[in-house]
């Protein structure tokens, strides 16, 4: 089974729950090798999803949200082996308040094209920031 979107219940609850720290979205996309536009262009997932990095990231940043870190995945020492991921972020926003902004946002709307065009299978996780703590439990 492939995730590539929310549905109105999932984005409900997301909002329902109350936690003022910042909102942390553990972000992993893995894209399709090809994709083909309405108009017959094709190009790469990884293209397409670019294009909506690039569209997108405007409005992000003017909500107040950045990138707190990003990686390239390597291996999966624990967990499905099948499961590689092509971009692996965080992304920060202040608030809950200005996720839902951007996902409101007609002009980020019009990125999502790009997105769901060039996805496979996705997972969004929402966390929020811990100190570093001691060890691994605290």
């Amino acid at each position: 089974m492939s995730y590539t979107s929310f549905s109105g219940d999932e984005f409900s609850v997301f909002r329902e729950i109350e936690d003022a720290r910042s909102l942390n979205m553990l972000n992993l996309v893995k894209v399709y090798k090809e994709v083909e536009y309405p108009d017959g262009e094709i190009v790469s997932g990884v293209e397409a999803y670019k294009r909506y990095g690039r569209l997108s990231f405007p409005i992000f940043e003017k909500l107040g949200g950045k990138i707190i870190w990003r990686g390239e995945m390597l291996f999966s020492l624990i967990g499905p082996s099948e499961e590689k991921w092509d971009f692996c972020f965080i992304a920060e926003y202040p608030s809950v308040d200005a996720f839902v902004s951007m996902v409101k946002d007609p002009d980020y709307r019009k990125a999502m094209a790009h997105r769901q065009l060039a996805v496979k299978d996705s997972r969004l996780i929402r966390m929020a920031p811990l100190s570093s703590g001691k060890n691994f439990s605290e």
